[in-house]
C-alpha cells in the first residue's frame, strides 16, 4: 500500500514558486540572482492598507473566529468594488472570501466538478489550473494556443473539444502567463457560446487593473448576463494592491456555489485571517492611486522588456497588453542550436547556473518551447537580467 495517495503524489509541484525559491535561496548565499519567476509586486502594500491591519490587531474582535465565508464588511466591500470595477452588480451573500485566489479557484472547480467531468482549459496556462481541476476529480481539456492567434481561443476552436462530458470553460484576461487580453466583442462570443451550450464559466479576473496602451478589461457576465447564473468569478487583493503575501481572495458565483464553496471551506481552513480581512476591506474601498502608479511602473517595464527580447536573435517576443508578464517563444533558437539545450526548461536551468537569472520555463503552462518572464521587479535589475540574457544568447 502506497504511503502517499495516488491523488495527492500525482499533483505537480508548482513551477513558479519552486523557481522563485531556488532563486531565493541563491540569494541568500551571496549569490546575485535576479528572479523573473514569480508574479509578485516589487511594491510595498499602500500605507492606508497596513495601518487598516495595525489597527485589526489591536481589536479584541478579530482575535476570534469570524464567520466562514468571510467579515461582512468586506463581503459588502467587495460586492460593491465588483460592480464599480467590472459592472457586475452582486450581492454581499454571492461573496466568498478565500486564502488567496488559489483556494478560489480550487473551491470553484471542487463545488462543480464531478469525476470525470471535463474542463476545457485554454492553454498556455497558469500552474494551478490542472492541479486544481484534478484534485476536484475533474479531467483537464488542454485548448492550445500560440501567438500567430495572439494565444487566444474563439468558439470555433473550443466546439472541437466539446464531449458529452464537457462541464466547465475556464477564462482568464488579462492573461497569465501570456499577457494577452481579449477584446470585448473576443469576451462576449466566448460567453455566448458558453451560455448556449449550458456551460459554466469560471473566469479568473486577478489582473483586472493590469492593462496597457488601448486594451481593457471586460468580464464576461457583464457583457453576457444571461451566463450570470453559471459563471464564477475569482479574484484577490494580490497583484492589484501587492499584497501576495497577505492572503486574501474570493470567489463571486450563484448563492447554491457559494454555499457550497462556504460548506467546504468550513471544514477545510474556516475563516480567512482577520487581520487581512480587515487589510483587504481597505484595499478595496480605498482610492486605486496607489494602484495606478504602479501600472504606470509596470507598462514601463513591460515595453523595456519586450524591446530587449524582441532584439535577441532566435527570440520571438509578443508585446503583451496585460498582467506582468511576457512570453517569447526560444523555438528557434533551440532548433538552430543545441547550445542552450533543447528544451526551454534546459534552458532555463542553463541560465540559472551560467547567468543568475531565474525565469519559468513553457513547460508549466502547457507551452514547451515558451518562458515566462515576469516584469514585477525593479527596472535596474530588469535590464540588468535581460542584457546578461541577451549577451548569453548573443
Amino acid at each position: 500500500m502506497a504511503r502517499i495517495s495516488q491523488r495527492i503524489g500525482s499533483i505537480t509541484p508548482s513551477a513558479t514558486l519552486a523557481i522563485d525559491a531556488k532563486a531565493k535561496a541563491l540569494r541568500e548565499q551571496g549569490v546575485d540572482v535576479i528572479g523573473f519567476g514569480a508574479g509578485e509586486p516589487d511594491f510595498p502594500t499602500p500605507p492606508h492598507i497596513v495601518e487598516a491591519a495595525r489597527a485589526a490587531c489591536l481589536d479584541p474582535r478579530h482575535h476570534k473566529y469570524t464567520p466562514t465565508a468571510g467579515l461582512p464588511q468586506l463581503r459588502s466591500a467587495i460586492a460593491a468594488k465588483t460592480a464599480r470595477d467590472s459592472g457586475w452588480a452582486v450581492e454581499a451573500a454571492q461573496v466568498v472570501v478565500t486564502n488567496g485566489g488559489k483556494q478560489a479557484v480550487y473551491s470553484a472547480f471542487a463545488a462543480l466538478l464531478d469525476p470525470g467531468d471535463e474542463v476545457l482549459l485554454p492553454a498556455p496556462y497558469w500552474v494551478t489550473y490542472p492541479e486544481a481541476i484534478t484534485l476536484a476529480g475533474g479531467k483537464t481539456v488542454v485548448v492550445p494556443t500560440d501567438e500567430t492567434n495572439g494565444f487566444k481561443v474563439t468558439p470555433d476552436q473550443l466546439e472541437s473539444f466539446v464531449t458529452e462530458r464537457t462541464k466547465v470553460l475556464l477564462f482568464c484576461s488579462p492573461s497569465n502567463p501570456t499577457g494577452a487580453v481579449y477584446r470585448s466583442d473576443e469576451v462576449r462570443l466566448l460567453g455566448e457560446w458558453a451560455a448556449e451550450r449550458g456551460m459554466w464559466v469560471i473566469t479568473d479576473e486577478i489582473y483586472e487593473h493590469l492593462v496597457y496602451g488601448t486594451a481593457e478589461f471586460a468580464s464576461m457576465p457583464v457583457l453576457v448576463p444571461g451566463l450570470a447564473d453559471r459563471c464564477i468569478v475569482v479574484n484577490g487583493v494580490a497583484k492589484t494592491y501587492a499584497m501576495t503575501g497577505w492572503r486574501v481572495g474570493w470567489l463571486v458565483g450563484p448563492p447554491d456555489v457559494a454555499a457550497a464553496a462556504t460548506n467546504l471551506q468550513s471544514h477545510a481552513t474556516s475563516n480567512v485571517n482577520n487581520v487581512a480581512q480587515m487589510a483587504a476591506v481597505a484595499a478595496v474601498t480605498g482610492p486605486l492611486d496607489a494602484v495606478m502608479e504602479m501600472r504606470t511602473a509596470f507598462d514601463r517595464r513591460r515595453l523595456t522588456t519586450h524591446r530587449i527580447l524582441s532584439s535577441i536573435d532566435g527570440v520571438d517576443c509578443p508585446e503583451p497588453e496585460g498582467a506582468f508578464y511576457v512570453f517569447p517563444s526560444f523555438r528557434r533558437l533551440l532548433a538552430s542550436t543545441h547550445r542552450f539545450g533543447e528544451t526551454s526548461a534546459q534552458l532555463a536551468a542553463l541560465c540559472l547556473d551560467k547567468i543568475q537569472i531565474a525565469f519559468v520555463p513553457g513547460e508549466a503552462f502547457g507551452a514547451p518551447g515558451y518562458a515566462r518572464f515576469s516584469y514585477a521587479l525593479g527596472d535596474e535589475d530588469l535590464e540588468r537580467g535581460l542584457t546578461r540574457l541577451a549577451d548569453l544568447i548573443g
